[in-house]
């Protein structure tokens, strides 16, 4: 499966797409007030196959809801079912029920087999009304109709999102089912392992190191200043709304920013290694602790480029299990200490006397077993991104 992006062209007719976006949210809520409703009264969970049903009922009645086409409607209600299905089963967890959305606040609707139509070049048809975006890749209609002349994706069409920004903006995410899948191609014969730190934002085996820009923390005083601006202005206004764009926009290019650089060190950490081995983290604890600056660094988000760009160059990721003791080992002659404080940086090994560098050693330790799950002689077998 690939999600491929595209942005569409700003037209007044994109107000249908808009209206139809706040349509689904409508139908959304009522969705949500139905099932609260129907536990109140009989106890037991509103089953998805009877919620459609009534919906497509009450669809005939409203004229507002039937901007919406059937299919989104349909993928409303299963994201809801699969919603509650989630709350069933990890309650305990802490995962909660679905509950009610802001209308203006609801992003966008699913379309999967019909609604929809490719015609060639970058028009789409989304109901009855045509539709231009940025064609920026290749995509393969159901009916093999190549849709864009530039770099080649294939595959078959499976749903097509319409997704709106905070800043009005409509964008067009389209999931394609891609079966030409890349076989592992080892071209340097390397393997690394990397070690996650809030000082260092990766520390590599071979004793390089990558230094995170922390973007947020460079924009923190752009961001307070749009945020007094946007507090300040009175509500319901132009003003305000003017204010809330720029807040908006101030954070877009935070996340812009780092996205680039996200791709930018996947590719050439890509290039480098043909292995790349990583230490499951609990990023939610670590943020319960270390707060904004985990979610600065967006680990999790880095690692799903980086898993991608390996997939599509034919490399592998391994992760190796949270609870190995990797700083705790000594990657010189394997003696394991009983305990190590966070605050210490390096320590001295009893078994061989070595000094080790904290992070160094948690990744030369996870290359070692990182590499023990992978074998480099079978060029001809197709790896995807190993979770160990």
């Amino acid at each position: 499966m690939k999600t491929l992006k595209f942005k569409l062209y700003g037209h007044k007719r994109n107000r249908y797409l808009k209206r139809s976006i706040n349509a689904a949210g409508v139908i959304y809520n009522h969705c949500i007030a139905l099932h609260k409703r129907y536990y109140r009264r009989w106890g037991k969970h509103l089953n998805c196959a009877k919620l459609q049903a009534h919906i497509a009922k009450l669809r005939k009645r409203k004229e507002f809801w039937q901007s919406v086409g059937s299919q989104a409607v349909q993928d409303i209600c299963q994201r809801i079912e699969k919603a509650y299905q989630l709350f069933f089963k990890h309650h305990k967890k802490g995962v909660r029920p679905p509950n009610f959305k802001k209308v203006k606040k609801y992003k966008s609707f699913t379309l999967k087999q019909a609604g929809y139509k490719f015609l060639g070049g970058n028009r789409v048809k989304i109901g009855s009304r045509v539709y231009q975006y940025w064609n920026s890749r290749e995509i393969e209609s159901q009916c093999g109709l190549r849709v864009s002349p530039s770099r080649a994706t294939g595959g078959k069409i499976k749903t097509l999102t319409i997704k709106h920004t905070p800043l009005g903006e409509l964008f067009m995410v389209v999931v394609v089912d891609n079966s030409n899948e890349p076989k592992i191609k080892f071209t340097t014969g390397k393997i690394a392992g990397f070690d996650f730190g809030l000082k260092t934002f990766l520390t590599c085996s071979d004793g390089s190191k990558i230094e995170s820009p922390q973007f947020f923390k460079q924009s923190l005083n752009a961001i307070k200043k749009a945020n007094r601006h946007h507090s300040r202005k009175l509500k319901s206004s132009s003003n305000r709304e003017r204010a809330r764009k720029n807040l908006v926009r101030a954070h877009e290019d935070i996340a812009n920013r780092k996205t680039d650089w996200f791709w930018k060190l996947a590719h050439d950490l890509t290039d480098r290694f043909d292995v790349l081995c990583f230490e499951t983290l609990n990023l939610k604890g670590m943020k319960r602790l270390w707060g904004r600056k985990v979610s600065d660094l967006a680990l999790r988000d880095f690692l799903d480029i980086l898993e991608w760009v390996a997939r599509k160059k034919g490399k592998a990721v391994v992760y190796i299990d949270q609870w190995y003791p990797s700083s705790k080992t000594c990657s010189n002659c394997g003696h394991v200490l009983e305990s190590l404080d966070l605050s210490v940086r390096e320590w001295r090994c009893p078994g061989c006397q070595s000094v080790n560098g904290r992070d160094d050693n948690a990744a030369r330790n996870i290359q070692a077993v990182g590499a023990s799950t992978v074998e480099l002689g079978d060029v001809s077998r197709a790896v995807p991104a190993i979770a160990v």
